[in-house]
């Protein structure tokens, strides 16, 4: 029954990523797809950190990290071998999918701030390696040349829209991945460590393996989110790698959605994510990060538990004679 729901899931996830798109390029405007862009890209990192975060219970501030070994592993690879993107992908996910094993390995046996703290100071070395490696650019920075146009099976599209698809597809990969982790076994297990970590591991629970898999899991779509991201700035610099608007949105966007369950940060990145956009371009995107902080308290104050749990608490209460 469990892989009946997943697979109807699947295709209804699928169905809705091809009418946006075939929305997106009915409309044809060019800023949309840049917007549309940022948003489905937040909507992955914010996926990717509730695995760890919102699942296990474990706050990595170590997502610009992740984002930013992808968007680099992309730079190394344009310079020592040009690849096709969706190549650049899977090579972005396996080299930050095996960071997030290593430094899960190494820091899970620390629990609640201290793993936080040490998450953050992958970020610190992993920039200042970036920084004085100047192979991908260095401080200086990495110009990726990508053409205007992209020829597909005889169809010329723009490249904003090929990477807009590209990463709507990655979006819908990992709001799978998150649901069928979520209902699975493996998802309960997440839950037994959030819940109790202690009791979980008096229980039997392997609880470092089941973390070591979150931690690799959530890296791997973090850096296949920041793969394409050089091809769509066409300039990569540390200090745009490393934003501290990835690390804060990243976790502000579930804890705004919901921790608990997959459909949290989807909805609190396109809430998100589109007030960001919208003050880009009516004020200034130097607001963005106020703009986390007044939505995190409003929401800290009136939901608690994000907006699936506010949702959840009301269809509770109606239900109640």
């Amino acid at each position: 029954m469990t892989s009946v729901n997943t697979a109807k899931f699947s295709l209804i996830t699928i169905a809705a990523g091809a009418v946006v798109m075939a929305f997106a390029h009915w409309v044809h405007v060019d800023y949309l797809f840049f917007a549309s862009y940022t948003i489905l890209q937040f909507i992955v990192l914010a996926t990717a950190w509730n695995i760890l975060g919102g699942y296990c219970g474990y706050v990595n501030f170590g997502s610009a990290a992740f984002f930013a070994m992808g968007a680099y592993a992309s730079v190394f690879m344009h310079k020592f071998y040009p690849l096709p993107v969706p190549v650049l992908i899977l090579i972005s996910a396996i080299v930050s999918g095996i960071a997030g094993f290593g430094m899960g390995y190494l820091t899970l046996r620390l629990r609640g701030s201290f793993f936080a703290i040490a998450t953050l100071a992958l970020a610190v070395v992993l920039q200042t390696l970036v920084v004085n490696w100047d192979y991908v650019g260095g401080s200086r920075g990495a110009y990726i040349i990508r053409p205007e146009e992209l020829e597909f099976a005889g169809i010329t599209i723009n490249y904003i829209e090929y990477l807009f698809g590209l990463m709507l597809l990655l979006t819908v990969i990992a709001l799978i991945t998150a649901r069928t982790i979520e209902r699975s076994q493996l998802g309960f297990g997440f839950a037994t460590i959030r819940d109790d970590e202690l009791a979980a591991e008096a229980s039997g629970v392997p609880t470092l393996r089941l973390k070591l898999i979150a931690t690799t899991i959530s890296g791997a779509f973090m850096g296949m989110a920041g793969a394409p991201f050089p091809y769509y700035i066409g300039y990569l610099q540390p200090s745009s790698a490393f934003g501290l608007e990835y690390a804060v949105n990243s976790i502000a966007m579930p804890m705004i959605g919901g921790t608990t369950s997959w459909i949290g940060p989807l909805v609190g990145a396109i809430l998100l994510g589109s007030a960001q956009q919208y003050a880009t371009v009516t004020i200034s995107s130097a607001v963005n990060l106020l703009i986390v902080g007044l939505m995190l308290v409003a929401f800290v104050i009136i939901a608690p538990n994000g907006l699936v749990g506010l949702v959840q608490g009301w269809r509770r209460a109606w239900r109640k004679p």
